[in-house]
């Protein structure tokens, strides 16, 4: 059974497609020296995710073009089979040959893409919180990890997120506009777990995003943001993700950021330690 992480902010532009698209390369790419098998489902209907994984030119041929299926159908129930293999893009896979085994799967990251349609799904939200789950409960025996990218917004589309999920990691830049959304995560997730008690939904954690080391800002930030954690008993990792240009140029490319070119090493690192400790924190 795959472990399934939830990122979810309530404020938006905090670099949370940018975190999720960056932790499912990271860990379908081998980090400590094994790779998983990873899915990364867009749930939202700006799709930044799905052009960031596969690229802006290979999304507008592969899933625009082509009228690719997309997480709508899987909202949409009803004629949709759960085991729709064709929403399912791989983007990666890498194989290794043994004398006895012949090639054998060593890592392999998959994307169910978003596109702007998604919003319809959210006119009509009657009961379509549970197809999500019911989907990945079909395809999750594929895989060991599963990542959903959650609008910044409280909807149907966030609680089908929860529904689906293990955990839920809150991606933060240090400053205050955007760690202002904290205590409605807070009761949205309390307000969940009310409605749905039979599900365990943990909180992995709050990690510092694109911080720049502005000093007397982004200090104050993480102090209050460490202030309203231990309370709760909210895990603050240990490390950050700091600010750089190579993000947006992965974008462009559909590259992750150990993957970009002239990308420096310390952010690399840095990313691959955050990675490191979410893979303790969740267990994986």
């Amino acid at each position: 059974m795959a472990i399934k992480v939830s990122l979810v902010n309530m404020k938006g532009g905090v670099g949370k497609s940018t975190l999720a698209v960056n932790l499912a390369w990271v860990f379908a790419d081998a980090i400590d020296g094994w790779a998983v098998e990873v899915l990364l489902v867009d749930l939202d209907p700006q799709f930044n995710a799905s052009q960031y994984m596969l690229g802006y030119h290979r999304y507008r041929t592969k899933i625009l073009a082509a009228n690719a299926p997309t997480v709508q159908n899987i909202f949409e129930g009803g004629d949709t089979p759960l085991d729709y293999n064709p929403v399912i893009h791989n983007v990666y896979a890498e194989y290794h040959y043994r004398m006895d085994h012949g090639a054998e799967l060593y890592g392999r990251l998959d994307l169910i893409p978003s596109r702007l349609e998604l919003a319809y799904v959210l006119r009509q939200p009657e009961q379509k919180e549970y197809l999500l789950a019911e989907f990945i409960s079909k395809v999750e025996n594929r895989y060991d990890l599963i990542f959903f990218d959650c609008p910044p917004t409280e909807s149907l589309l966030t609680t089908a997120a929860y529904l689906a999920s293990d955990y839920v990691l809150v991606p933060v830049k240090p400053e205050f506009l955007s760690s202002i959304g904290l205590p409605l995560l807070g009761r949205s997730m309390e307000d969940f777990r009310e409605k749905f008690s039979d599900k365990d939904l943990r909180l992995a954690g709050i990690v510092f995003n694109t911080a720049t080391e502005y000093m007397p800002e982004e200090m104050q930030t993480k102090q209050w943001v460490h202030e309203m954690a231990k309370p709760r008993g909210w895990y603050v990792f240990k490390n950050e993700i700091g600010y750089s240009r190579s993000y947006a140029k992965g974008a462009r490319e559909g590259q992750p950021i150990f993957r970009t070119s002239y990308a420096r090493w310390d952010r690399k690192e840095t990313f691959r330690a955050f990675a490191c400790e979410l893979q303790d924190r969740i267990g994986l």
